[in-house]
């Protein structure tokens, strides 16, 4: 089985830091509901779009092994059908903006009274309370806000946007994190409870060797490093074609690495170079080193160099992009690369779930269309027949499921 079978989410997430914790949800086996305004759905689902309106590239990453719901909550009746649905579901997730939740009358007391035990998850970008509480977040604004963008970045340039979008995903884990927390708990106990997370909060997890490791606690700024994130020589070194990603990046952080650094790329001599004789000769003379590695970098392609180098016990791997990704024969070979036929996009890969349980299985499925599933949760949740169906969709208070086929 499954390891959530009989978990059950009404998912009322937008973007990714809310769709990112529902999705690791589901993909461990919760049954998730994704409740979306009929007109547009998730604004997520238009991100990045190029052939249609409501099932972008980016949507598909962060919503498979979902069902969607297009309910017009603004509605009497559709707040009512909401309403009418939370006490057959465990969990509510939703990641709204300041202000529209309470505007929607869909607060935790509201659903609390409808579900005693609802575990009711709210993500905000700075949380609900407190002096930033009211201010839109994105992604990297929590990042920024978290001290990430501060010790991102050249030594001697500015605070630079990182690539990864923990400020969303990250947070979204931690969600679901905390949401089995509270699933545990309401099993010992039968209480439902109120969860909430600011994804400033969260992101600053992510920075927290280099707050502590960096910075000596609050004493002074943890500095910018650029590539070079440690003793020499860790960096990131070109490999031939000497393309836009022809990179290792090498990193030995002790003097065993250090000895087996030297043998795989066969210079025995810099072991007994007086430059290169220990951890602070190293740091002296860091450029000198960084050539003499660089010199054999450049005689090889990338995964040449990490077969050698990493081969030999030293941290060391290639710079893959975002489509070597997609390919790698590892992560195929591992099965985390699925081949997934999608509506609009058609035969694509996509990457799956770092969690692998042995006593639970859940094949990866496709992001829902917008309110595909519709009709098949007002009939089997609150017994609708096809007529009732049909009259809430003329009155607009859910989206039609063959809209966008």
């Amino acid at each position: 089985m499954a390891a959530l079978d009989g978990l059950r989410i009404l998912d009322m997430t937008q973007y990714e830091a809310g769709t990112s914790c529902t999705q690791a949800l589901a993909w461990l086996g919760a049954d998730v509901v994704k409740v979306e305004a009929p007109d547009i759905g998730d604004p997520g689902r238009g991100v990045g779009r190029y052939s249609t309106e409501d099932y972008s590239a980016y949507f598909c990453a962060w919503n498979a092994n979902k069902r969607s719901l297009a309910l017009n909550l603004r509605s009497r009746k559709g707040r009512g059908i909401l309403l009418e649905m939370a006490p057959k579901f465990d969990v509510f997730v939703e990641n709204y903006g300041p202000g529209v939740i309470e505007r929607l009358n869909i607060g935790y007391d509201v659903l609390k009274a409808a579900n005693p035990g609802i575990v009711y998850v709210r993500i905000k970008g700075f949380g609900a309370s407190g002096p930033w509480s009211g201010y839109r977040c994105m992604d990297m604004v929590a990042q920024a806000a978290a001290g990430a963008f501060s010790v991102t970045g050249e030594a001697d340039g500015p605070p630079m946007m990182p690539g990864s979008t923990i400020g969303d995903s990250g947070t979204g884990v931690q969600a679901a994190m905390a949401i089995l927390a509270a699933y545990i708990q309401k099993q010992r106990t039968g209480a439902g409870q109120e969860v909430e997370l600011s994804m400033q909060e969260a992101a600053a997890y992510y920075v927290r060797t280099r707050t502590y490791l960096g910075s000596g606690w609050d004493k002074r700024p943890a500095p910018r490093t650029g590539n070079a994130g440690g003793v020499p020589p860790v960096n990131i070194y070109p490999c031939k074609p000497f393309g836009a990603n022809d990179y290792i990046y090498l990193m030995p952080v002790n003097e065993g690495h250090w000895d087996a650094l030297c043998a795989a790329i066969e210079r025995g001599d810099l072991l007994l170079d007086p430059r290169f004789a220990d951890v602070g000769s190293r740091i002296e003379n860091g450029d000198a080193l960084y050539e003499e590695i660089r010199n054999w970098t450049g005689q090889r392609t990338k995964y040449e160099a990490m077969e050698a180098i990493a081969g030999a016990g030293v941290p060391c791997s290639a710079c893959l992009d975002t489509v070597e990704m997609h390919h790698d024969p590892h992560l195929t070979e591992r099965g985390f690369v699925y081949e997934m036929d999608l509506p609009v996009h058609g035969r694509v890969p996509m990457l799956g779930f770092a969690p692998r349980l042995s006593e639970s299985t859940v094949e990866m499925e496709r992001a829902p269309r917008l309110g595909e599933h519709t009709h098949e949760v007002l009939a089997a949740e609150l017994e609708m027949s096809e007529r009732q169906i049909a009259a809430l969709q003329e009155q607009g208070v859910i989206g039609d499921p063959l809209r966008f086929t």
